[in-house]
């Protein structure tokens, strides 16, 4: 059974998939030649002499990206010209030009803010930061003045492209045009993995369907939907904070206890996995390299098991929460190499010029083990805690 979220939107990543018609159509920043005259509404799209809005698309690349700057400079502060009459149809956009968010991000002096809003000269001006190309966030600009779904949602990979977006800009048309075509298309392999990414952030009544024909006759499929949004959590960059939210609802509200146990158990096991290596090859390095090399690989070890001790953080206060911690408690208490490792990292004094707050993820893990353990949430035998 797959968790009710059906009582708000939220708001995805936007995608990373590149199409090509549109941003090679527009070459420069400022697109400034008007489309023709649609049928929907007597506006254009990208008309700069009947425009009220400016909407200016700017890369917010997390700062671990490593993706080529030079890209991110071709698609910066692109500009397109809309109507505020037009683009309310979708509820992101109808509540940022709303009096209420105007007079509070007047009051805020917003910025760069991705919502930020001015208006000057009766022209409002929005930011909108992506992540990547803005291919897609632009035809879901172009269909909020066509309504021309059936000529632009024409394949399972395009619907799959603009459903994130439509759901990001709570443009709830297109959203349901584009669950209707998944619901009646083929998927690929792959495809179906997308269509699983994206099931949660779906309303009950809308999810149905899909759900029906994904693998329903597996028990395990709700726990590698989950398991995978739990690894989406911990390694999306970009807003981490805002998806580790959201997964730790999910996890409250799933049906099945049992299931949650499965998947943050082996979430665990992993990431303990990999802190446990980090620092073994941290404690134990291999001089035979040029010294900058090494020590660019030392720096590398410390990352690891810092990222991923946040991350077995986060997963012991899950485990806390949900009263499923009692594996947790035992493997801890049992990694005596493990300990060894983290005491000889430490008296080496590079850690604190590099992850200054290794030692205390490591400790609030173990004190929150520990806690849980001395109020009774979490069942133990008297030996596993005893060290």
């Amino acid at each position: 059974m797959i968790p009710n979220s059906s009582r708000k939107r939220q708001r995805p990543p936007p995608p990373h998939h590149h199409a090509s018609a549109i941003v090679e159509a527009f070459p420069h920043r400022t697109i400034s030649e008007p489309s023709q005259k649609l049928p929907r509404t007597s506006f254009s799209f990208n008309d700069p002499s009947t425009a009220d809005v400016i909407l200016r698309f700017f890369i917010d690349r997390s700062p671990f990206d490593s993706s080529n700057p030079s890209d991110s400079a071709r698609h910066s502060d692109l500009q397109i010209y809309l109507h505020s009459r037009v683009i309310s149809r979708a509820k992101y956009f109808s509540t940022l030009l709303s009096d209420r968010w105007q007079h509070q991000a007047n009051n805020h002096n917003a910025g760069h803010d991705s919502r930020t809003i001015a208006n000057c000269n009766n022209m409002f001006h929005l930011n909108l930061g992506v992540h990547d190309d803005p291919t897609v966030h632009l035809t879901v600009l172009q269909l909020l003045y066509t309504y021309d779904f059936p000529t632009v949602i024409a394949s399972a990979a395009t619907a799959l492209e603009i459903l994130p977006v439509a759901l990001e800009l709570l443009f709830e048309d297109c959203v349901k045009a584009c669950v209707k075509f998944l619901e009646a298309v083929p998927w690929s392999e792959e495809e179906e993995k997308r269509v699983l990414s994206l099931i949660p952030l779906l309303r009950e009544e809308e999810s149905k369907e899909l759900l029906a024909r994904v693998s329903p006759g597996e028990d395990d499929f709700c726990e590698e939907m989950l398991h995978g949004l739990i690894e989406k959590a911990m390694y999306s960059q970009p807003n981490m904070a805002f998806v580790k939210v959201f997964v730790a609802k999910l996890l409250r509200d799933f049906s099945s206890r049992e299931s949650a146990r499965r998947v943050l158990e082996r979430a665990f096991d992993a990431n303990l996995r990999i802190v446990k290596e980090s620092l073994e090859q941290y404690s134990s390095p291999d001089f035979r390299g040029d010294h900058n090399e090494t020590e660019a690989i030392q720096r590398l070890h410390l990352h690891t098991a810092m990222t991923n001790g946040r991350h077995l953080l986060w997963l012991v206060e899950r485990m806390i929460e949900l009263k499923v911690a009692d594996s947790a408690v035992k493997q801890w208490s049992e990694q005596a190499a493990f300990t060894v490792d983290l005491q000889k990292a430490f008296r080496d004094d590079a850690w604190r010029n590099i992850v200054p707050g290794l030692p205390a993820v490591m400790l609030r893990c173990t004190c929150k083990l520990a806690s849980a353990v001395a109020a009774g949430t979490i069942l133990s035998s008297r030996q596993e805690f005893a060290e």
